[in-house]
């Protein structure tokens, strides 16, 4: 895995992504120069390397998938009005909404350019996957939208939102980086799995420590879907498991805008704590990291190339930012 990581970091480190005009790409490049966890190129080339494939021809492919990911986050701060993203000012904060609209729409053309740079002989299957999962991961963030005005939303409606929203792009990382390296299907389908499941236990990650998370160590305001309404796992198991009294004042208090929101956000995780919340939402964790190790499990290559995927799930298993 950390082979793997220092790819991409090295890819990354000799990429030139700061051109004229600055206006448009200074953002461009202070937020693909602020790192990150860089998941989706690592799966990329995880996926390719599984089959013996070439790293040099998945080089573009993995700037294009995490330029298009860095893109959906611009957009995603800017929509929910997150200050803060990897301990840094956003870029609609550093700079105004309109360069971060502007400077995201460049992005996904960028990540189509770098996608559109390394002939292959299934180039059409691959951009066909990029594609799919760009309109996937837009209809995931108009669901989020849909339910912050919704009061009849239910776990299984919020598991297919984070299936769309986050899950199909880890999943379609890895499905690109095996179909550069022409794997047989039923692998790359099982890869496919791998990466939705491990999606969606990274989701849940981050639901629970936006709750009950470290700001320094998780690199953003923690608390803020509870300020912002947002419907997460954890407000919804927590009105599914309370009581009718904490069930109407958890209601009560996701319908309230305070001001000071902070009093409010103690009052629910206090509520959460009461209920358990958190155990409950391990437990959904380490049910869809098992999951996705089973998919893992079941792809046909040799066991020392799958170790960079299990050190990588291991890891994620443990992560506190």
């Amino acid at each position: 895995m950390q082979t793997l990581l220092k790819k991409v970091q090295d890819i990354f480190a000799a990429e030139q992504f700061l051109t004229e005009p600055r206006e448009l790409y200074e953002p461009i490049d202070y937020t693909l120069r602020l790192g990150g966890k860089r998941i989706r190129p690592m799966l990329l080339l995880a996926a390719n390397q599984m089959f013996h494939g070439n790293p040099e021809q998945v080089r573009h492919a993995a700037i294009g998938i995490e330029t298009f990911h860095n893109f959906t986050l611009l957009h995603d701060d800017l929509m929910d009005k997150s200050p803060i993203r990897r301990g840094q000012p956003t870029v609609y904060r550093k700079w105004d909404e309109n360069t971060a609209i502007l400077s995201g729409d460049t992005m996904f053309a960028l990540a189509w350019r770098h996608f559109l740079l390394q002939p292959h002989t299934r180039l059409q299957e691959i951009l066909t996957c990029f594609n799919e999962t760009a309109i996937l991961v837009c209809e995931g963030q108009q669901y989020d939208m849909n339910f912050e005005r919704r009061s009849d939303v239910t776990l299984p409606d919020y598991m297919m939102m984070i299936r769309l929203k986050t899950a199909v792009l880890l999943a379609g990382a890895l499905k690109i980086g095996a179909l550069y390296a022409n794997a047989p299907q039923p692998d790359i389908d099982h890869l496919y799995q791998y990466g939705i499941h491990l999606g969606l236990a990274f989701q849940l990650q981050d639901d629970l420590l936006d709750s009950i998370g470290d700001v320094a160590q998780f690199g953003k305001q923690t608390g803020q879907d509870i300020r912002d309404n947002k419907k997460t796992y954890l407000i919804l198991r927590a009105l599914q498991a309370a009581p009718p009294n904490l069930s109407r004042e958890l209601s009560d208090l996701y319908a309230s805008t305070p001001t000071n929101s902070d009093a409010k956000v103690a009052r629910v995780q206090q509520i959460y704590s009461q209920l358990g919340i958190p155990q409950m939402v391990e437990e959904a964790i380490a049910d869809q990291f098992d999951k996705a190790v089973q998919h893992l499990d079941a792809v046909h290559t040799d066991e020392t190339l799958k170790r960079p995927l299990r050190e990588l799930t291991a890891t994620l298993s443990e992560r506190k930012k």
